[in-house]
């Protein structure tokens, strides 16, 4: 179990005191594939740093498996450590070191011997699918074969937690869904509990379980993925589950636009069609972003209703009754 508590976090700058992180509270449970998502300055690295203890806390408690990383000294957390591993955007391998001595380098530091190490750093290649690399220099990778190299190299030392700080943003969509598999796959295999920290909400999609929203460094919102993706209470959740919907309301020419959310409904339900039969009323769609997974809906419309009342509210009532959807007004709109 990961668990925070309370953990703010303050930087002094030239410019006063910058509030990073602001009371968090969260706790991931053992085997778990976590998220934790946020715009750009939203506080994630910070946190994600504040987990494995490469910044202290201002305040608060960071316990693994109830040990309070807070109160340890450095020697206990350089042990500590061996548990909290972590890859990232930029790979960080070592260039003149092939990739088996890359992943046999946190073995070394700890004192494994050489054959040891270099028979575990072999498994740990072929774990993720590079074991003809071996010999290889970093400079002679693609980026999504120098990750999984960097994943290798963070499994080394058997840990509990892996952190991975925007592991994907570097990488092409079809490289992305390979190594988010491969994290999920270790996951799955190894039990390993996986904190994800990015800005893209596809990410979390993909292979989370359970989101944390960071705002200006405060966790607005917590919950399934699915709950979050199907109805996000915050603006904060609202830009990133539904990035473009203010774009397309910026442009709109009716006096009722709602917001309609596919939650895990059926795919193959004509929801437009049947709203002009059934109730005789015609919705024009302004936009949309969804995606059928496994014959379910998920993701959103926006519709200009009527401008009669009386039929917008009719309208209204009609989708709100489908299952596997719902519906709310934006009235922030500029017509």
């Amino acid at each position: 179990m990961v668990e925070l508590k309370h953990v703010s976090k303050i930087f002094q700058t030239a410019d006063g005191d910058f509030q990073a992180l602001k009371d968090v509270n969260l706790s991931i449970p053992d085997g778990e594939i976590y998220g934790i998502i946020g715009m750009s300055g939203a506080g994630k690295s910070t946190l994600v740093r504040c987990i494995n203890m490469l910044e202290r806390p201002t305040e608060g408690e960071v316990l693994i498996n109830g040990q309070n990383l807070c109160t340890m000294s450095e020697k206990e957390l350089r042990q500590q450590r061996r548990d909290i591993t972590m890859i990232f955007q930029q790979f960080n391998l070592l260039m003149q070191r092939t990739c088996l001595k890359n992943v046999c380098f946190p073995m070394e530091i700890s004192g494994v011997p050489k054959a040891e190490a270099v028979k575990r750093g072999m498994e740990l290649l072929e774990l993720v699918g590079l074991p003809d690399k071996a010999n290889a220099y970093p400079a002679q990778l693609s980026g999504g074969q120098k990750q999984r190299v960097a994943i290798a190299r963070a499994l080394a030392t058997n840990p509990k937690v892996l952190l991975c700080d925007e592991a994907t943003s570097a990488l092409d969509p079809n490289t992305t869904h390979a190594i988010l598999q491969l994290i999920s796959d270790i996951n799955k295999r190894l039990g390993i509990t996986a904190i994800i920290i990015t800005h893209q909400m596809s990410v979390i999609e993909e292979i989370c379980s359970r989101v944390a929203i960071l705002d200006a460094g405060v966790v607005v919102e917590e919950g399934s993925v699915k709950d979050i993706f199907a109805n996000p209470q915050t603006a904060a959740a609202k830009r990133l589950v539904f990035p473009n919907s203010d774009t397309y309301a910026e442009h709109l020419k009716t006096n009722r636009v709602i917001r309609v959310v596919f939650n895990g409904g059926t795919s193959y339900e004509p929801l437009i069609a049947s709203l002009a039969i059934d109730c005789g009323i015609k919705a024009n769609i302004l936009g949309a972003e969804t995606k059928n997974v496994n014959g379910q809906a998920f993701g959103y419309m926006l519709l200009g209703l009527p401008e009669n009342d009386a039929e917008a509210n009719k309208a209204l009532a009609y989708i709100r009754s489908r299952e596997g959807v719902s519906a709310e007004e934006v009235p922030d709109y500029h017509a």
